[in-house]
């Protein structure tokens, strides 16, 4: 297990009705003014929008609000927020809504405490400042970002889109009722269900050896998350399987999942330069096709490893041929994808042969070159990884 410094500041509200007490629990913390950040207009509709807002009435916490975060959440709306909490004197960020929004917040709580343009701090991934607390109404399952300390923003004026690591933006409160997604269309909810997976893949593959009781974790998390998606795709309304997997998708990103290893992170930066490329790829059909992929080019560094995970997760035989069996696990997760209604091709997703070189210079800005654990990646061989997943 190799050395490693964890932090989980959050505070989980978990069960039906969680967010009614956003109220409460902010003024206890000491929140005044609040922005109210989300996305489009179903959330208003829902009513969700009235009912946070009557609960921070109720505890006499002024709030103002910006919507319209768009999936792969942009620069241009950050800014916005920025200049919202700067001359509205805002204490608190409360968003509402899945990763993008959360992300989105996370760029405005930084934001909002220095005087730069917010951008320059995903260029220079400066730690050195305050970051506004920030608190979450979860209600799309998937990114983690209600407990993790990332963020991922794209700026389409440079065609860029990169993240940002900052323990003090991890969330410190998390309002997570698993009723909030009975509604998710069932691509949205399959999509999610693809991400947190691939989230625990990045951890599960890298250059470190067993690390028994994280990988246990990760594991048993990849097991539930397989058990719970046909049950949750059948029955939307199912609550126990929303439950179970709202609760996972935060463990999966979280952090918990990976201690004691150097993780990996390529393939969540290939697919990075395809939202990027075009922002109406979701982020998890774009893991579905790139991850299988990936294993298929790397495997070869470590075959047994592939061979095991294929045994834990998909109960497959040892046949006593190791490559075998590696590439036996990548034709299962494929197809886990599948099932779940993922696109397996570039070609599903619109991306041509052709756009591999318009995504390699910013894929060398943001991930650095060589990149990746399992395997140090080079540009070249990012190329042919593209290549694999036309």
């Amino acid at each position: 297990m190799e050395n490693f410094e964890f932090v989980s500041p959050t505070h989980f509200v978990f069960g039906r009705g969680a967010e009614e007490q956003v109220g409460a629990k902010l003024a206890e913390a000491g929140a005044k003014r609040v922005l109210v950040h989300f996305g489009g207009e179903s959330a208003r509709r829902s009513g969700l929008i009235d009912r946070v807002g009557a609960s921070l009435d109720a505890a006499d916490i002024e709030h103002i609000e910006l919507g319209g975060v768009r999936p792969n959440p942009e620069i241009t709306l950050v800014r916005e927020g920025v200049r919202l909490c700067k001359e509205g004197n805002v204490d608190w960020i409360l968003a509402v809504g899945g990763g993008s929004v959360i992300d989105s917040a996370k760029a405005i709580a930084n934001g909002a405490c220095v005087e730069c343009d917010v951008w320059e701090l995903f260029e220079t991934k400066a730690l050195d400042h305050d970051v506004l607390p920030i608190a979450v109404v979860l209600t799309i399952p998937a990114a983690g970002s209600e407990a993790s300390k990332n963020t991922v923003v794209s700026n389409d004026e440079l065609g860029r889109k990169t993240g940002y690591a900052n323990n003090a933006q991890r969330p410190k409160f998390a309002f997570m009722n698993p009723e909030l997604t009975f509604t998710l269309p069932p691509f949205q909810t399959a999509a999610g269900l693809t991400d947190m997976y691939c989230h625990l893949l990045e951890r599960f593959f890298d250059d470190v050896g067993a690390v028994p009781v994280t990988d246990n974790l990760n594991l048993s998390l990849m097991n539930t998350i397989r058990a719970e998606a046909p049950r949750v795709l059948a029955d939307p309304e199912n609550y126990d399987a929303r439950a179970n997997i709202m609760w996972a998708g935060m463990l999966c990103h979280q952090g918990l999942a990976g201690v004691g290893r150097h993780e990996d992170w390529a393939t969540h930066g290939l697919e990075h330069e395809l939202s990027a490329l075009d922002p109406a790829i979701t982020h998890g059909a774009g893991l579905a096709v790139m991850f299988p992929a990936w294993m298929e080019y790397v495997h070869g560094e470590n075959p047994a490893r592939f061979a095991f995970y294929g045994q834990a997760v998909f109960g497959l035989t040892p046949t006593g041929d190791v490559e075998a069996d590696a590439l036996s696990a990548i034709d299962e997760t494929r197809a886990f994808f599948a099932r779940l209604g993922m696109p397996t091709t570039l070609a599903e997703l619109g991306v041509e042969e052709t756009d591999i070189p318009k995504m390699l210079p910013t894929l060398a800005q943001n991930k650095g070159v060589p990149f990746g654990s399992f395997k140090k990646l080079t540009l070249e061989d990012a190329a042919e990884i593209y290549k694999l997943a036309l």
